[in-house]
């Protein structure tokens, strides 16, 4: 890990204002598309007040998660106090649009610095993961009969949950098996031996009293934001139920999700404003609230993660000694 660099202020501003005109971009077209004035009239609708309050539902969304993620750190063996780890797990938002989870390796390095193994901050990612794909794929499920190629993506996320559980769950195989290679120096089989111990590491999130308190936490979380996409279409007229609402943003987040795009940029939106257009919602007011429930979840999350880094940068960066002291 000695060999990862935090991202200098350039750097960082380079990744995210590429980012951030590539969506402009995609989200010109998809105005022009459906009519630019027609667009602006209808983002007018949802007015200053529906902004404000998908943010509020987004701030929901964010504590949630960081109070799992507390919960996750404490069972690996390293609680953290409140704010210093606020710093670590925000500052990971002001990446989520840049490629190769760069977000997640940023948590990693500050972690390390804390003390943490690599392998237990991985660990902590991948339990966050797995909850939310549990909790979206559940917001989902009343909107597979409106689309059914996600019915694929939905068996896939279930196949991957239900692998994953199996590996951690019967932890013992693992300890087998890293007991077995512990001798060998060969490359590929210390990299083995580091997922191996990863793993092992994430068997501490997966006892039944955690879990029990995980999945109500992220369904909250997840549920706060596609509430918010529900009352954004409330705010525009659009005829759409509560469950259908909320089930076609956790459908676009899940399809983002798995299409290894940046913030699942275009495909989560291509998928949301399609699913509204079945549902009979003029095209205008798909990309219209499309647009809105992206800019407060996404791009707020992005904008609150660079506010974190650049605000707490110094205090994230302070070596392993001054942390002690």
């Amino acid at each position: 890990m000695a060999s990862i660099k935090i991202p200098s202020r350039q750097a960082l501003s380079r990744g995210i204002v590429l980012s951030g005109v590539l969506a402009a971009l995609g989200y010109l077209g998809f105005s022009l598309w459906a009519g630019w004035s027609e667009v602006l009239h209808a983002l007018g609708m949802v007015g200053t007040g529906g902004v404000v309050l998908a943010v509020a539902l987004s701030l929901i969304n964010y504590g949630l998660r960081f109070v799992r993620w507390q919960i996750y750190l404490s069972r690996l063996g390293h609680r953290m106090a409140n704010v210093d780890s606020a710093l670590i797990y925000f500052s990971g938002f002001a990446l989520t649009t840049t490629p190769g989870k760069a977000g997640e390796l940023l948590r990693g390095v500050f972690l390390e610095r804390r003390g943490m193994p690599f392998s237990s901050s991985i660990a902590a990612l991948l339990s966050e993961r797995l909850s939310d794909m549990i909790a979206i794929v559940v917001i989902g499920l009343p909107g597979l009969s409106l689309y059914p190629p996600a019915r694929p993506v939905a068996v896939l996320c279930l196949v991957m949950i239900f692998i994953f559980g199996f590996v951690v769950l019967y932890g013992r195989i693992l300890e087998t098996i890293t007991t077995w290679i512990s001798a060998s120096r060969s490359k590929t089989v210390r990299a083995l031996r580091h997922l191996l111990d990863m793993l092992i590491a994430a068997r501490k999130c997966y006892a039944t009293d955690v879990i029990l308190m995980m999945l109500p936490l992220s369904l909250a979380a997840w549920s706060a934001e596609a509430f918010a996409f529900h009352l954004v279409l409330e705010r525009m007229g659009a005829d759409v139920g509560l469950w259908t609402s909320m089930s076609i943003y956790a459908l676009g987040m899940l399809v983002g999700g798995i299409s290894f795009m940046p913030g699942g940029l275009g495909s989560t939106e291509a998928v949301m404003t399609a699913l509204l257009v079945i549902t009979g919602v003029s095209s205008v007011d798909s990309v219209a609230a499309t647009i809105i429930i992206r800019l407060t979840t996404l791009w707020f999350a992005v904008f609150l993660g660079l506010v974190v880094l650049l605000v707490g940068r110094r205090q994230l960066m302070l070596p392993m000694q001054q942390l002690a002291s």
